[in-house]
């Protein structure tokens, strides 16, 4: 089964948004879309914001390609945070500079490696856990991602950079956009006395805006 036109035209425009808002640089990050049983995934080795939509690869929910193009390396991270978290459509996973060096910190809180210091990351990031360091292809990381993406839409790999899991692509680059900013913000005030949100504000923001996002699919 191969994916429909419209899926990979939209897959397409999220890869080009991932590289204009420079997120990732050379070939670096991939984009992931699922539609039915099938996963449509940016290629190996391309370039986000010249990737054809027949360049795309297609594979099943346990990786098995169901095309000739060869998928991302990384498409068994997509696969396992599919397989954890049901309700995700889109994949964005990008080697943004500032998100990059925060996962390089070394005095990172588990759970969550960037404070809530605007309203708008309140409304789009519950959570950031970091998700231990592996060498790329490390097979391990599925294992690590998977159980992260359980209970969490967005996660931080160690050395490495962010993974986010939302309704659509659209919504999955403006998340991780978001967190882009936020991780930049971040290192400006480092040394500096900062003053995030209150965890309740952001539970109370964040909750606000995802029954508005539920509440506008469903009107």
């Amino acid at each position: 089964m191969t994916a429909s036109s419209a899926s990979r035209e939209e897959l397409v425009r999220a890869a080009r948004a991932v590289a204009a808002r420079q997120l990732s640089h050379g070939t670096t990050g991939n984009v992931s879309l699922r539609a039915g049983d099938s996963i449509v995934i940016t290629p190996t080795r391309c370039e986000l914001s010249s990737v054809q939509p027949d360049e795309l690869a297609v594979l099943d929910l346990a990786g098995k390609p169901r095309t000739d193009a060869v998928p991302s390396k990384e498409a068994f991270l997509h696969t396992a945070v599919y397989r954890s978290r049901p309700q995700a459509r889109a994949i964005v996973h990008t080697h943004s500079l500032h998100a990059t060096a925060v996962s390089c910190l070394a005095d990172l809180a588990p759970d969550d490696a960037l404070p809530p210091l605007t309203a708008y990351y309140a409304m789009r990031v519950e959570a950031l856990p970091v998700v231990d360091y592996c060498a790329p292809g490390d097979q391990r990381l599925a294992d690590l991602a998977g159980k992260v993406a359980a209970t969490n839409a967005a996660m931080l790999l160690r050395n490495h950079g962010p993974v986010v899991a939302a309704d659509t692509p659209a919504a999955a680059v403006d998340v991780a956009e978001e967190i882009e900013q936020t991780a930049r913000l971040f290192l400006l005030l480092r040394g500096q006395d900062m003053a995030p949100l209150s965890q309740d504000e952001r539970r109370r923001l964040f909750t606000r805006s995802n029954d508005r996002e539920r509440n506008s699919q469903h009107g």
